[in-house]
């Protein structure tokens, strides 16, 4: 029988393996070595027009041959993108290894949520689900904010050595990856046609989508809405140190807004009577303020608006993992979870370049 609880350690384990880096504060290192916040945001780009291509094909991949596999693969990405950063000497270099990285993103963007609920489902635990999502929100805001706070030490030591912590830290991931248990709750084919399956799961997964409207509608507003927050707290990086924020208190400034997300993963969870729309609704008006208030110029009050934008985000984030996750069938998830992040790269695509510009003007 399949020990849950060591199976659900390895996948926070090897989240927190995958997020915690001295490259955190990437946007804040490229900003360093004389990158424009234009540059930046087409970076940012490249990131989501990789994630474009691959983030579909991905999820198949990961429903027809398994999701323990495609997360080995995700975490070979990002040792890849890593190097490729260490060695890079001008911005085309930089954006391979950003595409690098969106792979990484891609091949465990729906993988490693898609193998947790199908394994909580195995013994009749998916109701904790939506606890699970809530502290992977954490982890990852956790991380985030460690990484970011040692954004000043990170500058000093340089990208080099920022980008080898990352490499260390995949080779750990990658043993911690090697012990996990691959959960089918549907049994595989007795013939195994490879293009078959996998045309099968990408049309299974569309006529889902056709008549399964509303969780359309959710992926769409999460993603629009998660965007805004992103974008803020990406730009809010290279924004603080404009508005004269001491160099000691930048790192924990952007420490702050991943403690943000923290509360608001945490705060969700004891709001299971909320309705879906009044999430949606107060999340929205809350990251708009935050972004106001990024106009102040003032670094205090431009945190206080990142803070706040991370809470509302996280809070709808987690909610609507969980709504996504008991309507979405087990043999389509992890390809379901990738039209997901598909859409939001959708998105970002958009947004990227003209929040480069909106920052740098704004």
């Amino acid at each position: 029988m399949l020990n849950i609880k060591k199976q659900i350690g390895r996948l926070y384990s090897s989240a927190i393996l995958g997020q915690l880096s001295l490259s955190g504060a990437w946007v804040a290192i490229l900003a360093s070595r004389g990158f424009s916040l234009a540059q930046i945001g087409f970076a940012e780009t490249i990131f989501h027009i990789v994630s474009l291509m691959f983030e579909i094909p991905s999820g198949v991949l990961a429903d027809v041959f398994g999701r323990k596999k495609t997360l080995v693969i995700s975490c070979i990405m990002r040792m890849a993108g890593d190097i490729v950063m260490i060695f890079s000497n001008n911005f085309a270099m930089v954006c391979i290894s950003i595409g690098l990285h969106a792979l990484c993103y891609n091949f465990a963007s729906g993988s490693g949520d898609a193998l947790a609920y199908d394994s909580l489902k195995s013994v009749g635990q998916e109701k904790g689900f939506e606890k699970y999502a809530s502290n992977q929100l954490i982890i990852y805001r956790t991380c985030e904010g460690l990484s970011t706070l040692t954004a000043g030490f990170a500058l000093v030591l340089g990208y080099k050595i920022a980008y080898s912590t990352g490499v260390f830290a995949s080779l750990i991931q990658l043993f911690l990856l090697a012990g996990l248990v691959e959960v089918r709750l549907e049994e595989a084919p007795k013939e195994f046609h490879i293009w078959k399956e996998l045309s099968s799961c990408f049309k299974q997964s569309l006529l889902f989508l056709k008549e399964a409207r509303k969780a359309l509608a959710m992926m769409f507003i999460n993603s629009f809405v998660g965007a805004m927050d992103i974008l803020l707290l990406f730009f809010l990086q290279a924004k603080l140190p404009m508005a004269g924020i001491p160099k000691w208190a930048l790192g924990l400034a952007l420490l702050l807004l991943q403690a943000g997300g923290v509360i608001g993963a945490k705060i969700i969870l004891y709001a299971k009577n909320l309705r879906y729309r009044t999430v949606f609704t107060l999340s929205t008006l809350i990251i708009l303020s935050g972004i106001a208030l990024e106009h102040s110029g003032l670094y205090v009050l431009m945190t206080l608006g990142g803070f706040l934008a991370a809470l509302a985000d996280d809070a709808l984030q987690v909610r609507t993992n969980a709504r996504l996750q008991d309507m979405f069938p087990s043999e389509q998830r992890a390809t379901l979870i990738s039209v997901e992040s598909f859409t939001f790269s959708c998105i970002m695509i958009v947004l990227s370049p003209l929040a480069g510009l909106f920052f740098e003007r704004w």
